[in-house]
C-alpha cells in the first residue's frame, strides 16, 4: 500500500498512536502538528525519524494553509480538535473556531482538490447521557457541554459536504479512549499519575458516570480499518467496546494492579455542572463489526496494566505535573 495519508493532530494521543498504525500499514504519512514557537511535535517526538513520515506543522483554523496541506494526499484522518470539556466552559469561542472552522477548512480544501477521502473523528460526547442502551448510530444527539455542541456542529458540517458535493466522508465515533500518552485531563492518567507519583490521598472528580472504554490501539485500529472500507462512505461509525464500567470500578482496578492502597479526595473543581455531565455511556459497535469485522483486541485490565505500565515508566511519568489539574 502505497497511498499518502494525512493525519491532523497527528501530535496528540490517539493521532500519534494512529500515525503509528498508518506507517506499519506501509502507509505514506504527513503528520500535521499543531505550530508552536518551540518547534515541538508533541509525541510524535517519540515516533519521528521513518522515511514513510513527513511532519509539518501548522494550524487549521487557517483556511489557505489547509489548502496547501491536503495536497497530494489520497486520505485524510481529521483529529484536530480541542477536546477538553472543562476548558470549553471557559473558552467555548476557541472551541468553535477550531472544531467548527477548522473543520469546515478541511472540507473545503478537500473537495476543491478532487473530493479526497476523509475519515473525520468525532466523540462520543455528542450523544450525551444515554436515553437507550446500547448506544447506536441512531440514538438523539444532545449538547451538554461546548465541546460536544462544536463536534456536533462539525460532524453536521461534515455530512453536509457529502450529501452536497459528494465528498466521499466518514464520521468516526470513538467512544472513550485510554491508554499511553493521554493528557492528565481526562481521569484514567488523572488517577495513575497521582499514585505513581507517590500521592497517597488522590484528588478526583466524579466517580458515579459510567464510560465505554477502549484501548487505543483499538481506536486507531478501527480508524484504519474504516479508511478501508468503502461501505462507510457516508455513515457515522461507532469505534467501542460494547460495555460500560463506572469509574469508581476503573479506580478500584488500578489500585489493584498498581498494588497500592490510596484514599481518594473528590475535587469540586473536576465535576461537571449537573446538567452538563454525561453519566451514561455504553456504545454499540455492530455497525463497525458489520462493515470491518472489528473486534477489540485488548480487555479493560489488559489495557489499564499496559497503561499503568508506561505511566509508571519514570521518564514518562516526568512529563506530566502530577500535582497540577489539567482542564
Amino acid at each position: 500500500m502505497n497511498k499518502k495519508a494525512l493525519v491532523t493532530g497527528a501530535d496528540g494521543f490517539i493521532g500519534s498512536h494512529l500515525t503509528e498504525i498508518l506507517l506499519k500499514k506501509s502507509y505514506n504519512v504527513k503528520a500535521l502538528s499543531y505550530y508552536n514557537s518551540f518547534n515541538s511535535w508533541g509525541w510524535l517526538e517519540d515516533i519521528s525519524g521513518s522515511p514513510k513520515l513527513e511532519i509539518v506543522t501548522g494550524d487549521i483554523r487557517d483556511p489557505h494553509f489547509c489548502i496547501n496541506l491536503v495536497k497530494d494526499v489520497d486520505i485524510i484522518f481529521h483529529l484536530a480538535a480541542l477536546i477538553a470539556i472543562p476548558y470549553s466552559y471557559l473558552a467555548p469561542d476557541s472551541y468553535v473556531d477550531t472544531n467548527v472552522k477548522g473543520t469546515l477548512n478541511i472540507c473545503q480544501a478537500a473537495r476543491r482538490s478532487g473530493n479526497i477521502r476523509l475519515i473525520h473523528t468525532s466523540t462520543s460526547e455528542v450523544y450525551g447521557t444515554a436515553q437507550t442502551v446500547p448506544i447506536s448510530e441512531n440514538h438523539p444527539k444532545q449538547p451538554q457541554s461546548p465541546y460536544s455542541a462544536t463536534k456536533i456542529a462539525a460532524d453536521a458540517m461534515v455530512l453536509s459536504f457529502y450529501k452536497s458535493f459528494n465528498l466521499p466522508v466518514t464520521i468516526a465515533r470513538p467512544f472513550n479512549t485510554y491508554g499511553p500518552r493521554q493528557s492528565a485531563r481526562a481521569i484514567i492518567p488523572t488517577i495513575i499519575t497521582q499514585i505513581a507519583g507517590g500521592q497517597k490521598q488522590i484528588q478526583i472528580g466524579d466517580l458515579a458516570p459510567t464510560r465505554d472504554l477502549t484501548f487505543v490501539a483499538d481506536t486507531a485500529r478501527g480508524l484504519a480499518e474504516l479508511a478501508e472500507c468503502d461501505r462507510s462512505i457516508g455513515k457515522e461509525v461507532n469505534i467501542c467496546s460494547n460495555f460500560e464500567v463506572s469509574m469508581g470500578t476503573v479506580l478500584k482496578i488500578i489500585t489493584e494492579i498498581m498494588k497500592q492502597d490510596v484514599q481518594y479526595i473528590v475535587d469540586e473543581k473536576r465535576i461537571r455542572p449537573p446538567k452538563s455531565e454525561v453519566f451514561r455511556l455504553f456504545g454499540d459497535n455492530s455497525l463497525l463489526r458489520a462493515l470491518t469485522g472489528f473486534q477489540p483486541e485488548y480487555d479493560l485490565k489488559k489495557g489499564l496494566s499496559l497503561t499503568c505500565e508506561w505511566f509508571g515508566n519514570q521518564d514518562n511519568l516526568n512529563m506530566y505535573k502530577t500535582d497540577i489539574y489539567n482542564r
